[in-house]
């Protein structure tokens, strides 16, 4: 069906009936110059063009006012440029730092050395902290609980979280705990894991779960309520079970989303394992109680600015190799190799093969690969 001469125009940009561009149907875009024409009456574009200043905009449009260099808005810029500012900024902090901090009396000083010691004075207490406070096996403690308390987490909170995501009741039944344990102030929580396990390994190992199980519940839940339904009508129409929907499309497709949620919600766990150890009884060890003795009437205030500076590099180092197993174990996500997914698949289709050997009824639907389903899915 053809444009009415008579109707009003498309918006800029918006293809007409026949499938092509305002522009390239002779009506004016965004910041070229246009009169009204009279019904019946188009003018061509030329010549609307051409008895018009370039500056005049469409009747009841806008002209482009998008900046562009390096004021255009969330431009990507090269990888050289986006490392070079964040050295800058790194060396303008410690630039500051130095600054505030130069000199050798008190008077010297803007801030005294009793509140902020130098660059120079933190760097040379840093064996004391390495061989005095045994700073590897503090680390190793820490990160053992960290492990322990947040795989806890994820052991119940995926589950859970893919149940509620799956089923709307389920969701109402456990939508006031994950509230609740979303906006639940930590100190309190302490206080009460505390109480409810004493001040030994168990009591941080649960703080950590607690403090990490309902934001774990709700993004896996909002990822698996994220798969298009057009993926589970396509597996209902292939001829599968609830059962098979939940394992063979919607838990795969989640998976990215899910894991990528786990990676970030990490970090916020190192963040908390610091916070619980600060209240630890002497001999427990983490790098907390390192940082509270630091505070200590016989503690070195240089080893908390080391301890600053330490764990967010242990924490990022962390990040990238979650990251790197991320992408490989989700390639159709992230265009990488997928080695680790290669690998998975594999053991999956071992278990699907001895399976088979036991009942060997297989439904046509699991023919499809999960990017054949995807093909199919959008084809329907």
């Amino acid at each position: 069906m053809s444009q009415d001469p008579t109707g009003p125009p498309p918006p800029v940009g918006q293809a007409t009936s026949e499938g092509e561009p305002r522009h390239a149907k002779g009506l004016p875009a965004a910041g070229q110059a246009g009169g009204a024409a009279m019904p019946g009456h188009a003018a061509p574009a030329s010549h609307a063009t051409a008895h018009a200043p370039a500056n005049t905009a469409v009747p009841g449009e806008h002209a482009s006012t998008m900046p562009t260099g390096s004021l255009a808005l969330r431009r990507a810029i090269p990888t050289w440029q986006a490392a070079l500012l964040g050295l800058a900024s790194v060396l303008l902090v410690i630039g500051l730092w130095w600054y505030v901090t130069r000199g050798e009396t008190g008077e010297e000083r803007i801030i005294s050395a009793v509140k902020m010691p130098s660059p120079r004075e933190t760097v040379e207490a840093f064996p004391s902290l390495w061989f005095n406070q045994a700073l590897t096996r503090n680390l190793l403690v820490s990160l053992r609980r960290l492990v322990l308390g947040f795989g806890l987490a994820a052991l119940a909170g995926v589950p859970i979280g893919i149940l509620c995501g799956c089923f709307s009741r389920v969701h109402a039944f456990f939508t006031p705990w994950t509230i609740f344990g979303r906006n639940a102030p930590m100190a309190a929580l302490i206080s009460l894991t505390f109480t409810l396990f004493g001040t030994g390994e168990l009591q941080k190992v649960m703080f950590l779960f607690l403090a990490c199980v309902a934001f774990i519940i709700a993004d896996a839940a909002r990822a698996i309520g994220d798969v298009g339904s057009q993926y589970v009508d396509t597996a209902y129409t292939l001829g599968a079970t609830r059962w098979q929907v939940i394992t063979k499309v919607l838990v795969p497709l989640a998976m990215p989303d899910i894991f990528n949620s786990l990676r970030l919600l990490f970090g916020l766990a190192f963040g908390y394992i610091m916070l619980v150890e600060t209240f630890t009884a002497e001999g427990l060890g983490g790098v907390g109680y390192i940082l509270n003795f630091a505070m200590s009437r016989g503690g070195k205030k240089e080893h908390i600015y080391l301890v600053l500076m330490i764990i967010p590099v242990v924490a990022l180092a962390i990040d990238r190799v979650l990251y790197w197993v991320q992408r490989q174990l989700f390639p159709y996500r992230y265009g990488s190799a997928g080695l680790l997914h290669w690998l998975v698949r594999a053991w999956f289709r071992a278990w699907d093969d001895l399976r088979r050997l036991v009942w060997p009824r297989r439904l046509a639907w699991q023919h499809l690969s999960l990017p054949a389903a995807q093909q199919q899915a959008g084809t329907s």
